[in-house]
């Protein structure tokens, strides 16, 4: 999946509720399964699928559907020989912008 797609995903999951009523959470879960099947790139969709088949997304509230969005994305990088990114400040990068007040 291409850097915007990140993005898109990240800054969902940052501004997901931190209470979900539990349709939020079937919502969100059902969103991520059906983004699988319809990704156009159909490599990542089938290695996302895959992915999914043994770590389904936990949306019980925006901090744990953050930390594991995170987690999936890294091992993504791993498996592309990308650098990880530290899944503690997931926030910092996708809600309240880094601390130095730098932007990227």
């Amino acid at each position: 999946m291409g850097r915007n797609t990140w993005a898109f995903l990240h800054t969902m999951a940052a501004y997901y509720p931190d209470r979900p009523s539990g349709a939020q959470q079937k919502e969100m879960r059902d969103f991520i399964n059906l983004f699988s099947k319809f990704y156009p790139c159909k490599h990542c969709a089938e290695d996302l699928r895959e992915r999914l088949r043994t770590n389904q997304p936990d949306t019980s509230n925006r901090k744990n559907f953050s930390r594991w969005l995170c987690q999936l994305h890294n091992e993504v990088n791993r498996k592309l020989g990308k650098s990880e990114f530290d899944c503690s400040r997931v926030d910092e990068r996708w809600k309240d912008g880094w601390k130095d007040g730098s932007c990227d």
